[in-house]
């Protein structure tokens, strides 16, 4: 498996403090996804940057670039057009060690 990152970028800025119902209902089925995914083990890490650009960031594993495009597309936030997907191939390179 090869390492992925894709970027959540959010249609404004301080969009954490200023969703409305519907954009809220998505982010719930996004966290409830990324949950299924983390439980399922694709998921390696995901969240938000905080301050007033909310950038979501999740790195996930997948076989090849197609299904790393289609793991990024099916994500509710990108799917519905609310979020704006940026995908890269990733490679953790320093990681702490599990305490």
């Amino acid at each position: 498996m090869t390492e992925w990152i894709y970027f959540i970028h959010a249609p404004r800025e301080d969009f954490a403090a200023t969703m409305t119902d519907e954009e809220q209902r998505v982010w719930g089925a996004h966290a409830q996804l990324l949950q299924r995914r983390l439980d399922e083990g694709s998921l390696i890490l995901a969240g938000p940057t905080l301050g007033p650009v909310n950038t979501g960031i999740c790195v996930f594993e997948a076989p090849d670039e197609d299904a790393a495009r289609r793991y990024m597309a099916e994500d509710p936030t990108i799917a519905s057009g609310i979020g704006r997907g940026e995908l890269r191939p990733f490679r953790a390179a320093f990681l702490r060690p599990a305490t």
